[in-house]
């Protein structure tokens, strides 16, 4: 305890200054970047009662009940093995697991609270150091979500709109909330699992939207983001740090997310129409929901997976997948052949997307473009044109050659002050995605 208490005074000196992303970080960010592709798994004891991961607040469970959940979670079929063999087989970079889920149940071998998943439950293994380790072996790098939020703790206080009806006291002390919970990130992050990825905060659920700014969410509780920022970065400086909030990113803070809607989108509602210069990800999920949902057979088809991994990265984001295994520890069998499937795509055209940023061409009705360096691009065509050659307005940038990217096909081409006309006149189309080749001078 004594060293969590000099490391919080060390990033409590350290917050006062700005912020000045280290060597290792901004090489973690370019990392990220090329990436392009990660499996978010949201898991936890919420899944026994198979209604998702907001099952506590939505059937108003009290945390007396909700304490008897881990009691009868042993997911005995978990193979950590496994889990990171379908993220590969996907062609998928990093994982981004829950740590802890606003229900405040640990999945790692917390010292600082017995609410874990070694103390509490039959199982007794810690599922995080598992899958670190074969994460390590395999070259998969690993991110920890951790809420913000806690409906667990007693001193998670004042209230806001989520958890009201759990029997907690109404009192609390929020700072002490605060360093239980930099106690906890500071256990992540020592050593025992490695070199971490990241933090993916979440939980900002509580605030209120100002009515006057309808995409910015308050912020007048302190949740002295620097302070658990600089520790981060103090125990692990490589570790990227993004924050599920959806306002403009703050200092300390490295990558910018975007929750169901690609960037420059809000078509859920939770979204900042600000993007940021920081590298970028949207998350989604596979079917309609983020934890386990037994009746939820919303299955997205391979098809849908490509085309949004296509999008995202023609706006120069990543895309963070969704699975919600199931209680015994298996992830469904509907989400491993979906991911396989889409991991076949990649197989054979990844070379237009990992790597890749935002191309010379914004997103268009037919498509994104990617691009590799300053003389590679790739224009993806997820939407057949009507006429038998593509337009492209505004292209400045002088064109040397274009051709299908499968095959190799040459492709005649156009190019006039109001546009690019490319001639598409021989060529087959794909349902997924038709890619060009296209060089510039």
């Amino acid at each position: 305890m004594k060293r969590i208490l000099f490391l919080l005074l060390l990033a409590a000196s350290a917050s006062a200054q700005s912020y000045q992303p280290a060597p290792e970080n901004l090489e973690a960010r370019k990392w990220f970047q090329d990436a392009r592709y990660g499996l978010f798994i949201h898991w936890g004891v919420y899944s026994i009662l198979g209604d998702g991961e907001w099952v506590m607040n939505n059937q108003n469970i009290t945390v007396p009940v909700y304490e008897k959940l881990p009691r009868f979670f042993n997911p005995t079929a978990f193979d950590a093995k496994k889990w990171v063999q379908v993220a590969k087989s996907a062609g998928m970079k990093y994982i981004t697991i829950t740590s802890k889920h606003h229900d405040g149940f640990a999945m790692w071998h917390s010292k600082v609270s017995k609410y874990n998943i070694v103390d509490a439950t039959p199982y007794g293994k810690d599922v995080l150091k598992a899958l670190a380790d074969e994460c390590e072996k395999e070259g998969i790098k690993l991110f920890f979500y951790h809420s913000h939020l806690d409906w667990h703790s007693p001193d998670y206080f004042p209230r806001g709109k989520t958890g009201r009806n759990l029997g907690r006291p109404e009192s609390g002390d929020f700072d002490k909330y605060l360093q239980y919970m930099d106690a906890q990130l500071t256990e992540l992050l020592s050593g025992q699992y490695g070199k971490i990825a990241g933090i993916w905060f979440d939980g900002w659920w509580d605030q209120a939207v100002d009515e006057h700014e309808k995409n910015e969410r308050k912020t007048n509780i302190d949740w002295k983001l620097r302070r658990t920022y600089d520790l981060i970065h103090k125990l692990q400086p490589a570790a990227l740090i993004g924050n599920n909030h959806h306002v403009t990113p703050f200092e300390g803070e490295d990558f910018q997310m975007f929750e169901r809607d690609l960037p420059g989108q809000n078509q859920f509602g939770y979204n900042t129409s600000t993007i940021s210069q920081l590298p970028l990800e949207t998350c989604e999920t596979l079917n309609g929901a983020w934890g386990f949902e037994l009746k939820d057979q919303r299955y997205k088809s391979p098809e849908q997976i490509v085309r949004y991994l296509v999008n995202a990265a023609g706006r120069n984001a990543n895309l963070l997948l969704n699975v919600g295994p199931m209680p015994n520890g298996e992830i469904q069998p509907e989400f491993v052949e979906r991911l396989a499937a889409a991991g076949k795509w990649l197989q054979a055209n990844g070379e237009t997307i990992y790597g890749t940023r935002g191309g010379i061409v914004p997103p268009q009705d037919w498509g994104v473009s990617t691009r590799k360096g300053d003389g590679l691009h790739y224009f993806h065509i997820l939407k057949k044109p009507a006429t038998s050659y593509l337009f492209i307005p505004n292209v400045t940038a002088k064109i040397g050659s274009i051709q299908t990217y499968e095959g190799k096909k040459p492709l005649k081409f156009k190019q006039q002050p109001e546009g690019l006309f490319v001639y598409l006149d021989g060529i087959s189309t794909d349902n997924w995605d038709t890619i060009l080749e296209v060089r510039t001078k």
